[in-house]
Parts: C-alpha cells; sequence; structure tokens
C-alpha cells in the first residue's frame, strides 16, 4: 500500500520549501484571501463588543476561542488557520501573526501593541527566494512580549519569560528571564 501523498498544508507544517508554483499552492492562497476579507471585517468591527471580536476572530482562526481571549484591533495575519490560543491571553492593538508554520499562545499570555510573530521566512539562494519555509512559534504560559518586539521562526518563548520592547527574539528564550535587543540576548533572570 502506497503511503498518502501530504497536503501543502501539512508539508509547510513540516518546514518544507514551499515554491509560488507548487500546482497546489492556489489552496494556500485561498486561504490568504480568505484571511484578509476576515482580519477586514474584524478592524472593521466596534471595540465594545469584546463577545463579537471573539466571534470573528474565532472564524479566523477556525476554531473557537475562550471567553477569556481579549483581542483590541486593529489585527493582521497572512493565514490565520494555524494560530492556537491558550485562556487569559490578551493581544493589544496592530499585532501581525504570520502563522503559516503555527503560533502557539498558551495561557496567561500578554501580547504587547505592535508584536510581530513571523513563522515564515525566504531561503537566501537567489534562486529560491520566492518560495518560503516555516517554522512554528511557541509562547509558553505566562510569557509577556513588551510592544513593537518581533519574534522570528521557530522560536520558543519559555514560561514566564519577558521580551522587552522593540526586542527581535531570533533564538529559544529561556522560562523565567528578561531578553531585550537586538538581537535579544538574556538581560536578567527573574
Amino acid at each position: 500500500m502506497e503511503p498518502q501523498a501530504r497536503t501543502i498544508f501539512e508539508r509547510e507544517l513540516a518546514g518544507e520549501l514551499i515554491s509560488l508554483d507548487d500546482p497546489d499552492y492556489p489552496l494556500i492562497y485561498a486561504v490568504i484571501r480568505k484571511a484578509i476579507r476576515l482580519t477586514s471585517e474584524l478592524n472593521a468591527m466596534p471595540v465594545d463588543d469584546n463577545a463579537q471580536v471573539n466571534r470573528a476572530f474565532s472564524q479566523l482562526i477556525d476554531r473557537p476561542v475562550d471567553d477569556t481571549f481579549f483581542l483590541i484591533p486593529p489585527f493582521y495575519t497572512d493565514f490565520g488557520h494555524n494560530i492556537r490560543i491558550g485562556r487569559n491571553v490578551f493581544v493589544n492593538h496592530a499585532c501581525t501573526f504570520m502563522d503559516r508554520g503555527g503560533i502557539t499562545l498558551e495561557d496567561n499570555v500578554l501580547i504587547g501593541p505592535k508584536v510581530n510573530l513571523i513563522t515564515t521566512n525566504h531561503p537566501t539562494e537567489p534562486g529560491q527566494r520566492r518560495s518560503t519555509y516555516s517554522r512554528p512559534i511557541v509562547i509558553r504560559q505566562g510569557a509577556w512580549l513588551g510592544a513593537n518586539a518581533t519574534v522570528m521562526p521557530g522560536v520558543t518563548i519559555g514560561e514566564n519569560a519577558i521580551v522587552g520592547a522593540g526586542a527581535v527574539v531570533t533564538k529559544d528564550v529561556p522560562a523565567g528571564c528578561i531578553v531585550a535587543g537586538v538581537p535579544a540576548r538574556v538581560v536578567k533572570h527573574l
């Protein structure tokens, strides 16, 4: 019996190189178009109705969020379907989640304004730059990302860690510490 071929979504989550001319790329592009439409609708909603915002966000990520989730629009994503949100998560305004590689926010995570979680990158080889590869980002329980922090593909932020404002995180952050700078480095252990 032949093994069943993996979908382009499975290949992307596995970190494989995905070319724009992949015959299955239109499937990804359809989800991108849906995300553009749904984020536009979400960002036009009145922010005084958290339940309405949560329903729209649940539709965007294709799964329900807990009632304790709190998002302040605007919010931007290139995909949406690979975002997982725990309980008591707060996402401030103007954040960008490029989630094709998968983004997980565990319980009690705080995301400051204008935070960028970027799971997708391009190869450095000039002939392959129009392709992408993705790596997951995991933000562990109780972590806090300060304003305008950027987390790059494949990074895990440890439990109760703090990422300082404006930091660019390129490597895993240990639990219970503060990182800051470009690139982010440990500046304090809690």
